[in-house]
């Protein structure tokens, strides 16, 4: 099966993870959503030939972000185009958290015995994600937020232990027969124990009963073990992208 291309990839990925509130300029597509993650707060291109007046079309989107009360930020994947870039170049826009997404095509997965799979909203996903990463309330509030905009099937996923302890957790969201994975996160004491990897398969076979074809996630290129992960699933790294702030931000 060959794979689609970064557009499909990252259309999809808007429908996944939505912004809570969007603006398009042509091919550009603003963000937001009360700060929760780079990628739901952030400006993207999605097709390079769409560079036309690219500084003062970053120019706006800066101001855009500025108003909200939220860092502005440019999510430069391989549809940025060279217009584009150079323009953040000349305005000092500072590279930041390089990043790899990584797909596959969706095989049979059997679920793990203990994994389970809960709606996004379930008070038994959102305690674990606030557990284990160690958020405020104010934090997890944002994350709701978020998840109440999700459009697409989707649903939140918990590995536990043989005690019966959460130690794996993540959420996934499939739009465009592509399922898309993020909010992974392994208890820090309870890492390379396999537990992410039975937690992985849970949501994947969910995925793949829902209809899913291809399965896809955003993964940070600091991130071996992740990488290392996700590889031995069957992913394979697609394409490289980074996130741009301004110079001093």
């Amino acid at each position: 099966m060959v794979l689609p291309g970064a557009d499909v990839f990252e259309r999809s990925g808007l429908k996944a993870w939505p912004g809570i509130e969007v603006e398009w300029d042509g091919a550009w597509v603003r963000r937001a959503a009360n700060g929760y993650t780079q990628r739901a707060n952030s400006v993207q291109s999605l097709d390079p030939a769409d560079d036309t007046d690219a500084p003062a079309r970053i120019a706006a989107s800066r101001a855009w972000f500025e108003t909200r009360g939220l860092r502005p930020i440019f999510r430069v994947t391989p549809l940025a185009g060279p217009k584009t870039v150079a323009a953040l170049d000349e305005q000092g826009w500072a590279e930041v958290d390089a990043s790899h997404l990584f797909a596959m095509e969706l095989g049979t997965v059997a679920a793990d015995p203990r994994g389970e799979v809960y709606d996004l909203l379930d008070p038994k996903f959102l305690v674990v994600q606030q557990q284990l990463r160690n958020y405020p309330d104010e934090r997890l509030e944002r994350l709701k937020a978020l998840l109440g905009v999700v459009a697409v099937p989707a649903c939140g996923i918990v590995q536990y232990s043989p005690e019966g302890a959460p130690v794996a957790t993540a959420l996934m969201a499939i739009a465009d027969g592509i399922v898309i994975t993020g909010n992974v996160i392994t208890d820090r004491t309870q890492r390379r124990k396999g537990y992410a990897a039975g937690m992985m398969r849970t949501g994947l076979a969910w995925a793949k009963q829902a209809g899913a074809g291809i399965a896809a996630l955003n993964v940070a290129a600091d991130n071996p073990g992740g990488q290392a992960l996700y590889a031995a699933l069957g992913y394979r790294r697609q394409y490289d992208y980074t996130y741009r702030i301004p110079g001093g931000a």
